[in-house]
């Protein structure tokens, strides 16, 4: 979550975002040299400077010290990505990007679905939440089809019920696969600390 003097942005991709280095913060940093499209209707402008963006899978929110990494990590960023933006002048000014710890990004699971994306969702991905919503129907994707979130296999998806949020019980054995999986885990760590 966002703090004081910093704001939480959400971006659909395409961004329509252009980033540059700044010399605003106390080691530089990253700022944005023009938003149009989504980032500019999600709220980014220019000169914004840049605290955190999201990590390569969309887990984390990494510190935007350097300008390729930044880059490389939104074009890796699978559907949406997030922004920690400062627009204060002073506050930026005592902002050290280069010590910045890694945050965890903001839960996804509350994400509404638009209409035309309720009507294609059909499957979930039980290891990290990404609801398929491509146009390609799910039955049509080719066996090497992996989650573009957690590059999990085509085998972790469940069939996914829009009104409820969650997978279908019982849809593909994922579900119980994980179930087992976490149950023999956890009995596991209890025995190595028997």
């Amino acid at each position: 979550r966002a703090v004081a003097g910093e704001t939480l942005i959400q971006v659909e991709k395409p961004l329509g975002l252009n980033v540059k280095a700044s010399n605003k913060g106390v080691n530089g940093g990253v700022e944005v040299a023009s938003a149009r499209g989504n980032a500019a209707k999600a709220g980014l402008k220019q000169g914004d400077f840049i605290m955190y963006t999201s990590s390569f899978f969309g887990d984390e929110l990494w510190p935007a010290d350097q300008v390729g990494f930044v880059r490389s990590a939104l074009n890796a960023c699978p559907n949406q990505v997030d922004f920690i933006v400062v627009r204060d002048p002073k506050a930026v000014q005592t902002i050290d990007v280069k010590r910045l710890p890694k945050r965890p990004a903001p839960p996804r699971f509350g994400k509404k679905l638009s209409a035309a994306q309720k009507e294609r969702a059909t499957h979930i991905c039980v290891d990290c939440g990404y609801v398929y919503t491509l146009p390609t129907p799910f039955a049509e994707q080719g066996k090497d089809y992996q989650c573009p979130q957690c590059q999990a296999p085509r085998s972790r998806f469940a069939k996914y019920d829009v009104e409820t949020g969650r997978a279908v019980a019982g849809s593909g054995g994922a579900p119980l696969v994980t179930a087992v999986a976490t149950v023999l885990g956890l009995g596991g760590i209890a025995y190595a600390l028997v």
